[in-house]
C-alpha cells in the first residue's frame, strides 16, 4: 500500500489557487463530505491529481463511535470518494456525530470503555468491507472524559488498531489540546502508541479560550505543537506531515512560513 509523503495540506476552496502554486506539493486532504462522486471533480483538485498529487478522502459524518450501524449510503460515498479520486486510502474520527436520529454538528468523545470499543470496531469492520482502499482513523481532541472510561488513551487506541487492522491517523495537535484540557504527558503518550501504524499526521492551530485549549484550525500552529512534532519524529518519523486550516485564512506569505516551519519540524523538504 502506498501512504501519503511529505508535507501536505488541507485542501480547501478558498485556498485553492494558494495550493496550486505550491511547487514542491506531494499530497492533500480533502472533507470526503464536499465532494461528488459521480460527478466531476473541483477543477482545481482535478489539476492536482493531474499532477500526480496524492489526494486523501478525509470523512466527517461516518459516526463509527455510534451505537447504531454505519449509515451504508455514506459509506457507499466514501468509497465513491476514493475510486474518483484514485486515494491510496481514506480516514475518518473515532468519535460519534448522531444518535437516535439527531446530528450533534460536532464530532464528540467517546467513553474509553470496552463497550465503545466494541461499537467502534464493528463499525470499522463494516465500513472496510466496502471500502476499496485501507482506512486510517483519527482519535478527536476532546474537552473532557466520560465518568466510565475503563481504559486510557493509549489502550484504548492501540485495542481498536488492533481489532480492525486499520491504520492511524494520528493529530499531533489534538495531542496537544488533550493534554491541556483532559491531563496527561503527550510524551508518555507517544512513548506507548503504535507509531509504526501511522498513515500520516495532521498538524494544525489553536487558542486559549475559557480556561481551555481549543483545536481551532483557524489559528497559527503553536510552538509547543511544532515541539511535539519534534518529538514524535524523534521516536519515528511518520510518512506524512499535513497542515489544517479551515477559516480566517492568513495571507499566503504567512501560510508559506507555516508549512515551511512544518517541514523543518519534521526534517521533510519543504513544498513552498
Amino acid at each position: 500500500m502506498t501512504t501519503p509523503s511529505g508535507i501536505g495540506i488541507g485542501w480547501r476552496p478558498e485556498i485553492a489557487g494558494f495550493v496550486a502554486g505550491l511547487p514542491g506539493l506531494r499530497f492533500v486532504e480533502v472533507v470526503a463530505e464536499t465532494v461528488a462522486p459521480a460527478g466531476p471533480l473541483p477543477p482545481e483538485l482535478a489539476e492536482l491529481r493531474g499532477r500526480g498529487v496524492t489526494v486523501v478522502p478525509h470523512g466527517v459524518k461516518l459516526s463509527l463511535g455510534g451505537a447504531e450501524p454505519v449509515d451504508a449510503a455514506r459509506v457507499a460515498h466514501l468509497a465513491g470518494v476514493a475510486a474518483a479520486v484514485d486515494a491510496p486510502l481514506v480516514s475518518e474520527h473515532i468519535a460519534f456525530v448522531r444518535a437516535g436520529g439527531l446530528e450533534a454538528g460536532h464530532l464528540l468523545p467517546l467513553p474509553r470503555s470496552r463497550e465503545a470499543v466494541a461499537a467502534v470496531v464493528a463499525n470499522v469492520r463494516r465500513t472496510q468491507a466496502e471500502l476499496p482502499v485501507p482506512i486510517a482513523l483519527e482519535p478527536i481532541a476532546a474537552l473532557f472524559d466520560w465518568p466510565d472510561d475503563e481504559l486510557d488513551e493509549a489502550d484504548f487506541l492501540t485495542e481498536i488498531l488492533d481489532a480492525t487492522g486499520a491504520l492511524l491517523l494520528l493529530d499531533i495537535a489534538n495531542v496537544h489540546a488533550n493534554a491541556r484540557n483532559r491531563g496527561g504527558d503527550p510524551a508518555a503518550l507517544l512513548d506507548r502508541l503504535p507509531l509504526e501504524r501511522i498513515a500520516y499526521v495532521h498538524v494544525a492551530g489553536g487558542a486559549e479560550q475559557g480556561g481551555f485549549y481549543h483545536d481551532t484550525h483557524t489559528d497559527p500552529v503553536p510552538a509547543e505543537v511544532l515541539d511535539l512534532v519534534r518529538d514524535l519524529c524523534a521516536r519515528r518519523r511518520p510518512p506524512a506531515l499535513l497542515l489544517e486550516r479551515d477559516g480566517c485564512y492568513p495571507p499566503a506569505a504567512e501560510l508559506r512560513g507555516e508549512l515551511d516551519a512544518l517541514a523543518v519540524a519534521g526534517g521533510f523538504p519543504v513544498v513552498t
